[in-house]
This record gives structure tokens, C-alpha cells and sequence, in this order.
């Protein structure tokens, strides 16, 4: 049951991001591109900003607009002849 949770999960990431590429949408927007719920929406968008993969814009009438932020840093490997 978790894997499965896990993979919708990625699924739904995955999706937002995508929805995010060269765009600036707002969380009702986005829903509706996706097909996901707004609170669940809200919820990964919530995460995905607290990490720094979106980022908030400014506020259009009651909600923000949010945008891809600078792809992570790649993560550095411990150099085995160390």
C-alpha cells in the first residue's frame, strides 16, 4: 500500500511540475490542468516550495502564482581514491 502511495505521490509531483515548466499558475489552475484535487494540489505545492523546487510569485486576486524554482544542485559524490 505505501509503494502505491508512494508512486501516485511522484505521479502528482511529477505532473505539477510539468504543468509549471514556463508558467506561472496558481493552485486552482493547476488542479484543473492536472485533474488533482485543489487540497492536494495545495499540499505538494506547500512541500515543493518549503524545498525550494517552486517558487512563490505574485498574487493574482485571492491566490499566488507559482513558477519552477532553479533546478537542485546535483548531489556530490564522495570521490573513492579519497
Amino acid at each position: 500500500a505505501a509503494t502505491g502511495r508512494m508512486k501516485d505521490q511522484r505521479r502528482a509531483v511529477k505532473a505539477i511540475k510539468a504543468h509549471l515548466e514556463g508558467a506561472e499558475l496558481t493552485v486552482p489552475e493547476i488542479s484543473a490542468a492536472t485533474g488533482l484535487p485543489a487540497s492536494e494540489v495545495l499540499y505538494y505545492v506547500a512541500t515543493l516550495k518549503k524545498y525550494g523546487e517552486i517558487l512563490e510569485g505574485p498574487k493574482d486576486g485571492g491566490y499566488y502564482r507559482y513558477r519552477l524554482g532553479p533546478a537542485p544542485a546535483p548531489i556530490a559524490e564522495a570521490d573513492p581514491a579519497e
